[in-house]
């Protein structure tokens, strides 16, 4: 009785440790997706965050640019210039500055008018 009991014991834990791993298994690969997903949205905005900042500092630092007229935003690498400058030359400049910055995969500056 006891022989059959230990062998009932030892395949009944033996079954339960393989649904444990095998629900790991299932279970673990969305949470997974979700959290790379979450990682990776994060990195991007990080990345918009740094590319807005990076653009805008560069703007307000060169001093043929009225970088402080100028309005940057940044989404998925794309940076969009608006406001105002002074001549068409100061706005192509502020375009090249843009995308001189290491991240930025585009400009729009369609927003971005001369008072000229």
């Amino acid at each position: 009785m006891k022989s059959n009991f230990r062998k009932l014991a030892l395949a009944t834990a033996t079954a339960t440790a393989l649904s444990f791993s095998f629900a790991n298994t299932v279970f673990a690969q969305p949470t997974t997706l979700a959290a790379n997903d979450t990682v990776q949205k994060a990195e991007e905005a990080v990345s918009d965050t740094w590319i807005t900042s990076k653009v805008k500092s560069s703007l307000i630092a060169n001093k043929d640019i009225s970088g402080t007229n100028i309005k940057v935003e940044t989404n998925q690498g794309v940076v969009a210039l608006s406001g105002t400058v002074k001549t068409d030359a100061e706005r192509d400049l502020a375009v090249q500055t843009a995308q001189g910055i290491k991240g930025v995969k585009d400009v729009a500056a369609d927003g971005l008018k001369s008072v000229e």
